[in-house]
């Protein structure tokens, strides 16, 4: 299915909503070699809309991690859960950030996990760097109630 046209002021709308953060793993999109796409939550071939209640702000591996998926497996539960959806649920609710590590707080947030693959070496190395140059969390979010520190 072709990509379709999003107008730069929902793109903009979309980026200012996330505070220019992946709305999974929160990475700012000022880190990575590569803007941060728009995720459809329902895939356009779901059913899907291209409009601001069905958008999120996604790092290239969030994004790539989630694809088309609406559900995945809590690995604890092992029963298929719905996705974090940044539109109708809050982060806090479902995961809490363990130093550089994100962990699951719910069936949805651990399965948003383990599909989305958030605590890969290389993602936990990055994190890492980003805590000890103090540009993670980011800012909206280090006043979130669920983070520890390590």
């Amino acid at each position: 299915m072709p990509h379709p046209h999003i107008p730069s002021a929902l793109r903009r709308l979309v980026v200012e909503r996330a505070y220019g953060c992946c709305e999974y793993c929160l990475i700012p999109q000022t880190v990575g070699a590569s803007m941060h796409h728009l995720d459809h939550l329902v895939a356009l071939k779901h059913g899907g809309a291209t409009v601001d209640a069905n958008l999120a702000l996604a790092c290239i591996d969030c994004n790539l991690g989630k694809g088309s998926d609406l559900a995945a497996v809590d690995p604890v539960e092992r029963v298929v859960v719905l996705l974090f959806n940044p539109r109708t649920q809050r982060w806090g609710d479902h995961f809490q950030l363990v130093g550089p590590r994100i962990v699951g707080r719910t069936p949805t947030g651990r399965a948003t996990v383990a599909l989305l693959r958030l605590n890969d070496e290389a993602r936990l190395i990055d994190r890492q760097m980003l805590i000890e140059a103090r540009r993670y969390p980011p800012l909206h979010m280090q006043e979130a109630p669920n983070m520890e520190a390590e």
